[in-house]
């Protein structure tokens, strides 16, 4: 296991610490023919699985109306960046019962910091 871990440390990333709730911003490297460009996915975090290389988070937004999610590996190549735009106020570690929710309902507080 210690080579293992020893590939593992060498493909992580540095990234923000990231909880349920918060709204992030990933750009992921999009590659069309023989053009790439970057494409900037920004919603909510739902879901955090898994840990250390293998570690994934889920995504939510809104487009024209409807749900979408996305599941995105922390550090896998195909992502450029992720930023943090705002922490939320939950209580859950999954938020998965915002698929139920419509309109204000499915808003989540900002957390305060003072």
């Amino acid at each position: 296991m210690q080579k293992l871990d020893e590939l593992d440390k060498t493909s992580i990333k540095s990234v923000p610490v990231l909880r349920s709730g918060d709204t992030v911003k990933v750009n992921i490297k999009v590659v069309e023919g023989n053009k790439s460009r970057i494409q900037t996915f920004e919603g909510v975090v739902i879901a955090i699985n898994g840990s250390g290389v293998r570690k994934s988070i889920t995504v939510r937004k809104l487009s024209f109306g409807i749900g979408v999610e996305r599941v995105f590996p922390l550090h896998s190549p195909a992502i450029e960046s992720i930023t943090l735009v705002s922490h939320g106020d939950v209580r859950r570690a999954k938020l998965y019962y915002i698929r139920d929710l419509v309109g204000k309902k499915a808003k989540i507080r900002e957390k305060r910091v003072s």
